[in-house]
């Protein structure tokens, strides 16, 4: 999906068996509304918050997306998955109906 509207859902089973979930809404190309869940760890746990924040207005573009979670994960403990799982799961999210 390069650009438009929708909500999408993604969902990964990543090394180890852990799930990581994500729900969204695109709005003209960019990131509106993201959340994220499964059964990962993030310390400290207000951080899943900041990143959705972080996602937020970014244009739904792998490199960018990428880009900022790389940025994010820098200063943040994640037991279960790591920053390449997160931005999978956005990138590959389908449009629901």
């Amino acid at each position: 999906m390069k650009a438009g509207n929708g909500i999408l859902k993604g969902e990964l089973k990543v090394k180890g068996g852990k799930l990581v979930k994500c729900s969204l809404s695109v709005k003209n190309g960019a990131i509106e509304h993201i959340k994220f869940t499964g059964d990962f760890f993030m310390y400290p746990e207000e951080k899943i918050e900041e990143l959705e924040k972080e996602l937020r207005g970014i244009e739904f573009n792998e490199g960018k997306i990428k880009n900022a979670m790389t940025r994010f994960f820098k200063d943040v403990e994640v037991l279960g998955a790591c920053t390449d799982d997160f931005a999978a799961v956005v990138m590959n999210a389908k449009l629901t109906k």
